[in-house]
């Protein structure tokens, strides 16, 4: 059982994952030695990697640590969500619901389709000359 200071979720959405590790603080996301908007910038990041602590009415309960990597930002921003959200129902599990209901414990499995042989990409196929 891990200790009762901190807890950690891992949260992954295409090729990015993100390794949480909350502990009780005030409210601040390290990501990557960086702060949540100087890592990401100034757009809608912080809001949507935010969802959990507001889903939960815990904003200011808890600082995150978070290591990310791979992916692109938006894939990041996803992996950090579901990974605060894991993190959030190992510190409390009475959250379950509310995480649910948000639909912020489910790994969206979306990614890169393969390329195929003989194809120049996944489905797109070489062009077709008649003559």
């Amino acid at each position: 059982m891990k200790s009762a200071t901190w807890s950690e979720g891992t949260g992954r959405r295409k090729t990015a994952i993100a390794r949480v590790r909350l502990v009780p603080g005030d409210g601040n996301v390290i990501v990557n030695g960086k702060a949540l908007d100087e890592y990401f910038g100034k757009d809608s990041a912080a809001a949507v990697a935010l969802l959990p602590f507001q889903v939960t009415n815990s904003m200011r309960r808890y600082n995150a640590m978070v290591k990310v990597e791979g992916g692109g930002h938006h894939g990041q921003i996803g992996a950090l969500a579901h990974g605060i959200a894991r993190a959030l129902l190992q510190a409390d599990p009475d959250h379950r619901p509310a995480l649910r209901k948000a639909g912020l414990l489910t790994r969206d499995p979306r990614a890169k389709e393969r390329k195929k042989p003989g194809l120049k990409r996944a489905r797109k196929a070489p062009q077709f000359t008649k003559r």
